[in-house]
């Protein structure tokens, strides 16, 4: 069974086939149609890019999207995932795309005979935000490999950050983290000041912070933060003529990044939003095709 639920279920041969077949499709390659499969997008956490340019990806290839909202399920009367899971397996469902507040959700659902994509566990990974930013990188680059890339937010709590410097520093590119000491995670990598990078780096990752995830324990002023660790006009400025300014959004404008620049020359960040439907439906393709679906 092939699921895509951590950037490890993939090669390095795997990323750069999906994506260059998510840059096929944005070029109007013919995407594989499938109206005999079905497939259910459980989301137990709030989203908008992920959920819908899934629902939009399905749709394109003519899949059947099944009606499921966790406010309405029998989760809410004490089911487990797995057994939701499994009584979707068992009415049809061939496809299942999930996100759920739980880290390694996955592992609670081996029992399944249906592949899964994850949208996203806790903060653990999120191989889809990955591969898409992996796209839209490699898009304007051709290349990763020997990349300068700062990651900057809310290390600790990011999803995204471990999934990109995981495989970003498994292709090759040289990867440094820019955090405040309470949203550190040194085990990923090295953390460096944000003004010492600046001028040399290619690509400027910036990160949401993850009020959610902090349990009201941590006292948080966004203008200070803003100053110290959001990208500014200022830092903008030093930024190399090539560079690249990314997120994978919702942006807390003002705070990781001034309102003024979220549309700026070198952000790449709506362009991120358009590749993320083209690289899951290249996912979607893919999973299809490695299940004998």
């Amino acid at each position: 069974m092939k699921n895509i639920v951590s950037m490890n279920d993939l090669s390095n041969e795997e990323v750069y086939k999906l994506i260059n077949r998510s840059l096929e499709l944005k070029n109007g390659s013919d995407i594989l149609k499938r109206d005999d499969l079905f497939v259910a997008n459980l989301f137990f956490e709030n989203s908008t890019r992920t959920k819908h340019s899934f629902e939009v990806a399905e749709q394109k290839m003519k899949l059947n999207l099944i009606n499921f909202e966790t406010t309405t399920s029998s989760i809410n009367k004490g089911e487990s995932l797995y057994d939701t899971c499994k009584t979707l397996e068992m009415i049809g469902c061939s496809i299942l795309v999930i996100r759920h507040q739980e880290r390694e959700y996955y592992k609670n659902l081996t029992n399944l005979n249906i592949p899964i994509v994850s949208g996203g566990d806790g903060s653990g990974e999120h191989p889809s935000q990955c591969l898409l930013d992996l796209m839209t990188i490699y898009e304007r680059f051709n290349k990763i490999e020997g990349l300068k890339i700062a990651i900057v937010g809310d290390i600790k709590n990011s999803r995204v950050a471990r999934s990109n410097f995981n495989i970003l520093t498994r292709l090759g590119a040289d990867v440094k983290f820019v955090s405040p000491d309470v949203f550190k995670d040194i085990s990923l990598g090295e953390v460096v000041n944000f003004d010492t990078v600046i001028n040399d780096i290619d690509i400027c990752m910036l990160l949401r912070v993850q009020h959610e995830r902090h349990d009201g324990e941590i006292v948080f002023d966004k203008d200070e933060y803003h100053i110290n660790y959001g990208l500014t006009q200022e830092r903008y400025r030093k930024l190399k003529d090539s560079a690249i300014v990314m997120h994978p959004a919702p942006v807390n404008r003002g705070v990781e990044i001034a309102d003024s620049l979220v549309e700026s020359d070198k952000s790449v960040i709506f362009e991120q939003m358009k590749n993320g439907m083209y690289m899951r439906q290249a996912i979607l393709e893919k999973i299809i095709k490695d299940n004998n679906l």
